[in-house]
């Protein structure tokens, strides 16, 4: 699965992409300056969606933006549609990822603005406290690259693991080199960690797919990842030779503006983190 860069699709159902796809009503060529029309962004739905509708609602008419919100639960389609011209943008990655998929897609998407960061975290059904997960326990990671490694990083910054010196973001368990409680290691889909909850003993969790499942990271955790520093913070994105559209540059304004910052802590307490 590593060799073949570790893209599976993780959509909900193959009709629900195409309807969204369908209606994402950007029909500009990748070579097109008609900056006419609804700005269309692709998102995740929680917390990106979320962000960019309280932007919508309360923001964007004031400042002459008319902005449209799709939402995707994989993180394929976002940068796909973006690089085909389906939709105008999106906002939903970190650095790492998009460099990643941009390496092994042929893609050309570019960040625009750092807006938050989700803190990765480590849940359990079954203990209470990481330092009680019982020997040859099965811990459940994102079977994408860049998620892996950073799920990896997590466990080896809470000393459950020791990672090989210098190991970056293609860490892989194979660049373990100390393991004392013998954990064990099942990939599946970012979208799937939550779900998996209940058939393994612990799991890495994206702190957006946390969120849409009940799940507060600031407070259920049993470790966090620490925002100090973090290189994941999550961005608006654009087609590279689109960041000169105007309505990108007004949603860039917006997306980093007092409000959203207030919205984000209010609303998140603390298991989102304004990048700004």
């Amino acid at each position: 699965m590593r060799n073949a860069a570790k893209f599976t699709t993780a959509v909900l159902a193959a009709g629900a992409v195409t309807l969204g796809l369908t209606a994402c009503g950007s029909d500009k060529d990748s070579g097109s300056s008609d900056y006419s029309g609804p700005l269309v962004v692709a998102a995740s739905p929680t917390p990106h969606a979320e962000i960019l509708n309280f932007v919508k609602d309360k923001l964007a008419k004031k400042a002459g933006l008319d902005l449209e919100v799709k939402e995707f639960t994989d993180y394929i389609t976002p940068n796909t549609a973006t690089e085909d011209g389906s939709v105008d943008a999106n906002y939903f990655q970190n650095q790492p990822y998009l460099d990643d998929f941009n390496k092994k897609r042929g893609t050309h998407i570019a960040p625009v603005v750092t807006v938050h960061l989700e803190p990765l975290g480590l849940y359990s059904h079954k203990v209470k406290k990481a330092d009680a997960l019982k020997s040859g326990a099965t811990i459940a990671v994102p079977n994408d690259a860049v998620n892996e490694a950073r799920a990896l990083k997590l466990l080896a910054a809470n000393g459950l693991i020791t990672l090989k010196d210098g190991v970056g973001t293609e860490a892989t368990p194979q660049d373990i080199t100390k393991n004392p409680k013998d954990l064990k290691f099942k990939e599946v889909e970012a979208a799937q960690t939550a779900r998996s909850l209940d058939d393994v003993d612990a799991a890495v969790i994206n702190g957006n797919y946390a969120i849409s499942a009940g799940i507060k990271p600031a407070k259920d955790a049993l470790v966090l990842e620490s925002a100090k520093n973090s290189p994941y913070g999550n961005f608006l994105a654009v087609k590279e030779g689109n960041q000169k559209d105007p309505r990108v540059k007004k949603l860039a304004k917006l997306l980093t503006s007092p409000e959203v910052k207030k919205f984000i802590e209010d609303k998140y307490q603390g298991s989102v983190i304004p990048s700004f």
